[in-house]
């Protein structure tokens, strides 16, 4: 009779993606380093090899991002005036409509192969806000999800609704690009150029504004990525448990 292998010490130990703080890089330049990660990722799929996971912390200059369904109407402003106030417009291809990233600002990318973690996109957009909710709340800020839009949100069914953290995601072939931007230090004042995430009756905040106490950008991002490593290992071990222990009685059957 086969004897299967229990769950291995190599599979406790493992963690399934890297970490970089990219710190404060341009947009263009994190996109690119986005992309090759990504098509790298692809590549491996498409030689049914395993694809590296990571996770990227950005802090941009201050520029907009429009996803493949956005409205440019949500701009408020001509590209005229957006080029002599030196801030661009990129149009992309997450989801979501239109958003600000900036100094102040934690922007994550996580470029990861869901399939390695048994999850599907909606799945893992639930547990990217779960992480962020979960930083808040150490941080002493209640946020909470809005029926019908992705993000996290402060006290999202009230008429003082207010979005703390945009969420846009692109996958293919289960491999993810775009992320989220939480609001840390965040000059709020250029979200008033823009009809944010395509809202044009909600408002935006950030951990400075809603936090009675101080931190650091270092801290927070600590706390993040902590949560993050946390939910996603989790996710990561309970798959393959699961899928060594289908394994193990579909071997065991045979061997009968």
């Amino acid at each position: 009779m086969y004897q299967g292998k229990k769950s291995s010490d190599s599979l406790d130990s493992h963690l399934p993606y890297s970490y970089k703080d990219c710190g404060h890089i341009e947009y263009a330049k994190a996109y690119e380093l986005q992309k090759n990660l990504f098509e790298a990722a692809i590549l491996h799929k498409q030689n049914k090899t395993i694809a590296d996971n990571h996770l990227l912390f950005c802090e941009h200059e201050p520029v907009f991002t429009l996803g493949k369904h956005g409205k440019e109407q949500n701009m408020l402003l001509s590209g005229a005036l957006l080029s002599q106030r030196g801030v661009k417009l990129h149009r992309i291809d997450r989801g979501g409509d239109i958003t600000y990233h900036g100094p102040g600002q934690i922007t994550g990318y996580p470029i990861f192969d869901l399939e390695q973690f048994g999850m599907g996109i909606k799945q893992y957009i639930y547990t990217m806000e779960q992480c962020i909710i979960e930083t808040l709340l150490l941080n002493g800020i209640v946020g909470e999800r809005l029926e019908g839009a992705t993000g996290v949100w402060i006290e999202p069914n009230t008429s003082k609704a207010r979005k703390i953290c945009a969420i846009g995601v692109h996958a293919s072939r289960f491999i993810t690009l775009h992320g989220f931007a939480l609001n840390v230090f965040t000059d709020l004042s250029y979200f008033s150029w823009i009809n944010p995430c395509g809202f044009t009756n909600k408002g935006v905040t950030s951990m400075e504004q809603e936090m009675k106490s101080t931190t650091s950008m270092e801290l927070v991002k600590q706390q993040l990525e902590e949560s993050f490593r946390r939910h996603f290992t989790l996710a990561y071990r309970k798959h393959h448990t699961s899928k060594e222990s289908s394994q193990t009685i579909a071997l065991t059957k045979n061997a009968q």
